[in-house]
Parts: structure tokens; sequence; C-alpha cells
């Protein structure tokens, strides 16, 4: 987007009957195809529908509004890195109900429809609230995940003195923070053995609950919420399996995504768990393409159908889906399974590839010191590196990343791998 981009909201009139591209979704891969859809067509028409109130943001910043370290007009994409485009009109407040593949339009809750040739499903995904958790519809009960939630969970920290949140994973992790900064006790409530259980595996997250335990924040592992308490004021504690209870005024559920495809009921695109595409980023139905959290995709160490919720994932298929709806056929490389880096408290760490080793005949080395931690795993042969942790020291992390990637042969470099001293040299000199 640029200050020539356009932007409209629910209710508006719509002035265009049909657009050539229209992109169902506006945030990482739906703004990134927009972008590379303008960069290839500079005269054909591209609308993207979000229904949103908001503009386009940077989804990962959202816990710095709660934590009030920024507000929502310093996380706007207009302007910034791959969102510069001109001439792409942005209509927020635009909900799809619909979509007739076979006569190409779609249908606006409340305002008519819209015309395509080319159309890309880009609608991500949305919290995944337990239906065993009963009471989750009182007030001060977050799913963190949009700039509205991040403004409605500031708002309750005005009012709170506790907050409990319901799962281990990454954004559950910052949203803990970020209401650790503005001075609330906070609790982790997490039914696996440790936190971050997607990302490594409990013997390797050690120096993360350390980082953890020094920032001030609680820990619950082994068991799980049953049920929301409330009274006329919103949540008042939350009840626990074992029988007990945590009083508190917030809780933030961190149980995983699913993706938006409802819209897609009666379609003829196909679903399965998300919205199946091959590798041109295609759908089954003609002209239609998918991208980043909503895509089932593959992953590329494997070849395994994979779905992911990662920005840098997203924004990667949304550039090779808007190159193929503009007609520069582009095969996607890939999603690689679990890529994540990041910070923790005052703790960075990488994980990437394949992490999770327990029943498998991985060969592993582990290598710890009291502030860092890796753990490199190859396959049973030996010869390829197939996933990796490094926790403290992340250095040229890419590297690793890049060699489990393209599944390189690695007996001639492993040694370098296991006593993480890699480096480019090692690529110049043929060595790979």
């Amino acid at each position: 987007m640029h200050p020539g981009s356009c932007f409209g909201r629910k209710g508006d009139k719509v002035t265009e009957e049909k657009s050539k591209y229209i992109i169902v979704g506006a945030s990482a891969a739906g703004m990134a195809a927009a972008h590379t859809i303008r960069l290839h067509d500079r005269q054909g028409s591209v609308t993207v529908l979000s229904e949103e109130p908001d503009t386009p943001y940077f989804r990962p910043l959202i816990p710095f509004v709660v934590s009030g370290k920024k507000r929502a007009e310093d996380m706007l994409l207009s302007g910034c890195g791959p969102y510069t485009a001109r001439d792409i009109f942005v209509r927020t407040g635009a909900r799809v109900e619909s979509v007739n593949t076979a006569e190409k339009t779609v249908s606006l809750h409340g305002s008519g429809g819209l015309a395509y040739e080319k159309i890309l499903f880009a609608t991500g995904s949305r919290p995944y609230i337990p239906p065993e958790i009963k009471g989750t519809d009182a007030k001060g009960v977050f799913a963190l995940r949009t700039l509205a939630h991040a403004r409605n969970m500031a708002k309750r920290v005005e009012t709170s003195d506790h907050a409990v949140m319901l799962g281990g994973g990454l954004l559950n992790l910052k949203a803990a923070f970020a209401l650790l900064e503005r001075g609330l006790k906070v609790t982790l409530v997490v039914y696996s053995p440790e936190v971050l259980s997607q990302l490594m595996e409990p013997e390797d997250a050690f120096l993360i609950r350390k980082a953890l335990d020094r920032a001030g924040l609680k820990i619950k592992t082994g068991c799980a919420a049953t049920h929301v308490i409330s009274d006329r004021t919103g949540a008042t504690g939350v009840a626990l399996d074992h029988g007990g209870e945590m009083s508190c005024q917030m809780v933030c559920i961190g149980k995983g995504v699913r993706p938006n495809v409802e819209f897609l009921d009666g379609s003829n695109v196909r679903i399965d768990g998300g919205i199946v595409a091959d590798r041109y980023t295609a759908c089954n139905a003609p002209d239609t393409f998918a991208a980043g959290d909503v895509a089932v995709t593959f992953e590329p160490v494997s070849g395994d159908r994979i779905m992911t919720a990662l920005w840098t994932n997203a924004v990667e298929m949304g550039r090779c889906a808007g190159r193929n709806m503009a007609g520069i056929k582009t095969a996607y490389s890939g999603t690689f399974g679990i890529l994540n880096a990041t910070q923790v408290a005052d703790e960075t760490f990488v994980s990437m590839g394949v992490v999770h080793t327990t029943d498998h005949d991985f060969e592993i080395y582990r290598h710890a010191t009291d502030t860092t931690y890796r753990k490199m795993v190859f396959n049973p042969q030996g010869t390829r590196l197939i996933g990796a942790v490094f926790i403290g020291d992340i250095t040229n992390a890419g590297l690793y990343r890049y060699v489990i990637r393209e599944k390189m042969p690695v007996m001639h470099i492993k040694r370098y791998i296991i006593d993480h001293t890699l480096h480019y040299g090692h690529f110049m000199t043929g060595k790979i």
C-alpha cells in the first residue's frame, strides 16, 4: 500500500462491478499478494476485502498494544516493507459470506457482491476456544488475535490485578509478558509438561523455563481449565480439572487456531482442514488461489501436507500467489514446518525442522551450558540435518535452516554442524 491506495468501509457504495483480482483477507499473505500483483500488472484492478474494521496492520505486534509500547497507528502496513504498491483498493468491514466459483462472484454481508477474474483466499485463522471449557463468553475472556482484541485487553487491564493464561504457545507467552509489563500478576496454565510444546520437547526448554521464572511468570503444568467463573463484572476466576480454583479478572486462551473456511461452503473449493493448494498456490476451482495460514500446502523436508500460522511463511506464500495470479507461473518452495526465531523473556531461541524426536530413530546431538542449549537432529542414517533447536546462542541459524531446507548431504561438514561452527566459508568451498 501507499498514500495512493484506496480504502473503503462497510456500507460504502461499491464503485466497480468487477475487479480483475479479488483478495479475501488483508493480513500478511493477502497484502503481500496484492503488492506483488501490482508490481507485475500495472492496470488490472486489485480489491482486498477485510472483515476487520482496521486498515491492514502488522499482526505480530499486537501484544505491544496490550503492553502500551505501541499504538495502533504504529502498526499500519501502509508504506512499510513489501506493502508499498499504489492503486490497491482495500475495503474494511467487508465480510465475504459466500463465493460462487462458477459465476466468479463473491457475496458480501449486507452490501451485495462483486465479480472477479481471479481470486485469492487469504482469510487466515481464528483462535480455537475448546468447547469443554465452559463460561468462555464472559467479559474479560480473550483470545489475542486481532487489533480489536488487543484494545479490549488493554482496557481490561485497568480493572485487573491477576490474569490467567490458558495454553503455553508462543502468542500466549507474548501476551503474558505484555500483561506483566503492565504490572499484573500472571499465571500460565499448561496441560503439557512444559511450555512451547509445539516448538521443542520438554527437556529442550529448561533455559526458557528459567527465563520465565526470572521474569515472574507463574506456571502450572499438567493441568487444564474446566470453566471460567464469572459474575456481572465478568471473569472472576478459573476452575481447574484437579479441583482447584484461581481468582483472576482476566483470562486469555491460547489453544491454537482454526482456518477461516466456512464462507466457502458450497463453492466447490476443496477443503481438507484448510484450503488445499497445489505447488503453484492454485486451488481446484478455476482461477482460485490460497495463501497464508488458511492454506494446506506441503512441508519441504518431509513432503507432508501442512498448515502453519507464521507471518514469514504467509508473506512468502502470498508473494508466490501474487505472481501466479499475474500470469507468472511460480512454484512455492514449501512451508517450513517449524521455523521460529524469537525471544521469550530475555532468552532468544530458534526452532526449525523436525524437533520432536521421542520414539523416533533419529541421530541426535545435544549440548548444554548454563546459558546456551542446542539440539541437532539428523536422519537415521546421519547423512542429512533435518532439525535444530538453538537457545541462547543462535549464531548463523540461517545457515542451518538452508542446509535443512535444501536436504543437503552433510557428511563432509557434519562435525562443524555438531560443534556449531558452521560458517559461510563451508558453502563457498563446495564441501556441501
